[in-house]
């Protein structure tokens, strides 16, 4: 009978050592590791992976963690060969009473570490025999602290949590070292049951397992009694706890992960690479407050629509488990929490929280709720609670820090995007999508295709003065109309925002007033084609550009990010700069496997991490530095005048606002930072009357530029060579006698002098055609 056992045995082992994996592999094994996405300075951004895993050092891990699981898992991990005959007998002893050649049990930690790494969890003896011949050469080839080492960090516990250090991350919000002795015995109780016996899944079983460990570590010899007694008597704190981020840019984090898939492949999100961005955390969050705060003043400007949902709590069971159902699938979204309203007061409510908290609402908190009408009406204020709430509304709430009391609110319906740039090499050091990426994941600051109204114009003027225009030149705000075949009558009749025509002015000032047949007249003087190749050259796209005169109001499809980048222009001396955000992608070892080399439009802009390629220029420096004198303008006494509160004198920028007021933008610069806001709707309906880009738009970049410029110094622009100040008639456009009165400084292209002084100028070219073309009044 030995000899027919052992020649079976013998027959196993020919038949299945030949097709076992090499071990050696072990020493080099790459466990999952997920994507980690950063900010420049190294703050978390995101996670990406579908394991959690925090790969750890055998030596860094604490005795007690170490001492819990071989008291539940393999006390005899030090003592046996790789294998517990005694559990192998008991198996074989299973399978010959009939258990249809299923064989639990018997494994040691050597084993597991072979089935985890190399093989299947069915249980067949064909398995087994394969798991105990891998364990004998597992333990001639590694130690027994390797062998714990990869079981810890491989073992599977729970809530896509893998190895020791990521399971007390995410029960326990711990590091292995803080880990108490009863938190140490849950994640060894943990390997059994990890999907339906973790403490969060099932915390009634779960306990029970923890006992059973405690149990187990006092019997080997772990622990003592009076340590036993006082971890068993210990209740239960595990909850999730998600790797919070410390900074909030879901939008870039998947441009990131997106971008990091194209490169690596899939692996990009097992092998443990690190993507260090372009961001800077302080600006993003400064970001994310600007953007939210302007949404909610703009929906709250426009009426309370009433509460999410209404659960009638006339004679319901008092229990709060019951009441806070209607919450359910309701989270903390940008601030704002779920509530219940259970009771409605003249002066005041008290709600329920989904924590269970009960807070409470006075008549100020919900004074702004007059009720939506229509984006042009709402209803009176309320003088009363009972105006606005009702028991069983589930409705938004947000804590007013400055206050220091609960405020209603609600999910907006309203959209908002952001993006800042660094000019000098086009670095995004700032993006928000949208109001919630959890709520809504479409990128407005990078997808989205939206006219720009008027902030479109400085490149239209750019072209302008390409041609021979001048800040000092004439136009006529007037009346005009052009064939258009796609109009009723044939004709396109473009107007201004006020209705009003204040006949000819100066460039200058039709900038600063923002005129629209100023705009149009301008590009018709020069050719619409003829504009449109030239505005090519701030980095859009042909498809975007409109061929004809619409253009001058702002009728192309631009994204946020792409207005950013083409103001850059303006800013860094007639520079084109790509946006980018990965500045190097590390792998799991610290190795930069990529890094960014960026056009840069100045020396001063790189550092030694991150090499640069001069950009191309794309203007001439001197049109820039004319457009940057401009935009001032139209912040110091302009549509942008709102942002003079920021008291600076770098800044400058164009508001923009499209028919109905559908969509409002405001790109601006300071210091050498440009930074474009856009506010809409996605479903393109208007915004309601009044809402302008400086009341909607604006706010929120000042808001921003607020942080983002503080403690950086103002900057000064050196004007380029070739270009000069003269003094000109503001009635004529013409030069200027010495001592002439009313006459006002402005820049002029040195060649342009002459024609200006010959009286050709923008109106007198050197043929008939051009002649024709510059005949605007």
């Amino acid at each position: 009978m030995a000899l027919l056992g052992a020649t079976a045995l013998g027959v196993l082992y020919w038949m299945i050592a030949p097709t076992l994996p090499s071990v050696a592999t072990l020493r080099e094994v790459q466990l999952q590791v997920p994507l980690r996405v950063e900010t420049r300075d190294g703050r978390l951004i995101a996670n990406f992976g579908e394991m959690r895993r925090i790969p750890v050092r055998i030596d860094d891990i604490p005795d007690c963690v170490k001492h819990a699981f071989l008291a539940a898992e393999d006390a005899r991990f030090y003592e046996h060969p790789g294998i517990d005959w005694r559990g192998i007998f008991r198996a074989a002893w299973m399978l010959g009473r009939g258990h249809e050649g299923r064989v639990p049990g018997g494994s040691t930690i050597t084993q597991q570490v072979a089935r985890n790494f190399f093989l299947s969890s069915e249980y067949k003896l064909k398995r087994k025999a394969a798991e105990i011949l891998l364990a004998l050469r597992i333990e001639r080839n590694l130690s027994k602290d390797e062998i714990l080492e990869l079981y810890l960090n491989k073992i599977f516990l729970g809530h896509r949590s893998y190895g020791i250090a990521a399971a007390a991350d995410f029960y326990y919000g711990k590091r292995l070292a803080d880990l108490t002795l009863p938190e140490c015995a849950m994640l060894a109780a943990l390997p059994k049951f990890p999907s339906t016996g973790n403490p969060i899944t099932r915390p009634e079983r779960a306990l029970v397992r923890r006992n059973y460990v405690l149990d187990r570590m006092l019997e080997v010899g772990y622990i003592n009694a009076s340590q036993h007694a006082a971890a068993m008597a210990e209740p239960e704190r595990a909850r999730p706890h998600e790797s919070p981020a410390e900074v909030d840019a879901p939008y870039l984090a998947e441009m990131v992960r997106q971008d990091a898939l194209e490169r690596l492949g899939e692996r990009a999100l097992t092998d443990g690479y690190v993507v260090v961005t372009s961001i800077d955390g302080d600006l993003q969050q400064a970001a994310n407050a600007a953007v939210r705060e302007g949404i909610l003043d703009y929906d709250q400007r426009h009426g309370y629509r009433g509460p999410e949902a209404q659960l009638d709590l006339a004679g319901s069971d008092p229990a709060l488990r019951w009441r806070l159902d209607p919450l359910a699938g309701r989270y903390n979204i940008a601030g704002l929490h779920p509530a219940l309203v259970v009771e409605v007061g003249d002066d005041s409510a008290t709600l329920e929280m989904r924590d269970g908290r009960t807070v409470s609402l006075d008549l100020e908190g919900v004074r702004w709720a007059r009720e939506y009408r229509s984006v042009n009406a709402r209803g009176p204020e309320p003088r009363r609670m009972g105006d606005v709430l009702a028991p069983g509304d589930v409705v938004r709430v947000v804590f007013d820090n400055e206050n220091r009391r609960w405020r209603l609110s609600q999910m907006p319906a309203v959209q908002s995007a952001l993006a800042s740039i660094d000019s000098r090499d086009g670095a995004i050091r700032s993006l928000v999508g949208g109001f919630s990426f959890a709520l809504n994941k479409f990128n407005r600051a990078t997808q989205s295709a939206r006219p720009p109204g008027s902030s479109f114009k400085p490149f239209v003027y750019s072209a302008a003065f390409e041609r021979g225009f001048n800040p000092g030149s004439l136009v006529n705000d007037a009346p005009v109309a052009l064939p258009d075949p796609s109009q009723p009558d044939g004709w396109w009749r473009p107007g201004n925002d006020d209705g009003r025509f204040m006949g000819p002015m100066r460039l200058r000032d039709a900038m600063v007033r923002s005129r629209n047949l100023v705009s149009v007249r301008l590009l018709e003087a020069i050719g619409a084609m003829a504009g449109r190749d030239y505005i090519l050259k701030f980095g859009f796209s042909a498809e975007s550009m409109p061929p004809n005169l619409s253009l001058a109001l702002g009728t192309s499809a631009v994204a946020p990010l792409h207005m950013a980048r083409g103001y850059a222009t303006f800013i860094n001396g007639g520079k084109l700069v790509d946006t980018w955000y990965i500045d190097r992608i590390l792998d799991r070892d610290g190795q930069v496997v990529f890094q960014v080399e960026p056009l840069t439009a100045r020396e001063d802009c790189g550092n030694a991490m991150t090499p640069s390629r001069p950009a191309p220029q794309a203007i001439d420096p001197r049109n820039a530095y004319i457009m940057v004198s401009l935009l001032q303008d139209v912040v110091n006494r302009g549509t942008g005048s709102g942002a003079k509160v920021l008291g600076r004198t770098d800044l400058g920028g164009k508001t923009g606002t499209t028919n109905d007021f559908r969509d409002v933008w405001f790109s601006g610069f300071g210091g050498d930072l440009v930074t474009t806001v856009w506010v809409g709707f996605d479903d393109f309906t208007s915004l309601g009357p009044g809402e302008f880009a400086s009341r909607t738009a604006l706010p929120i970049w000042i808001q921003f530029m607020r942080t983002a410029l503080e403690g950086v110094p103002e900057r000064e622009w050196t004007m380029p060579d070739g270009l000069v100040r003269v003094a000109m008639n503001p009635l004529t456009g013409a030069l200027a006698e010495n001592g002439e009165p009313g006459a006002i400084a402005e820049l002029v292209r040195r060649e342009d002098i002459d024609k200006i002084r010959h009286g050709q100028g923008i109106l007198g070219g050197t043929s008939a055609e051009e002649e024709a073309a510059y005949d605007i009044f």
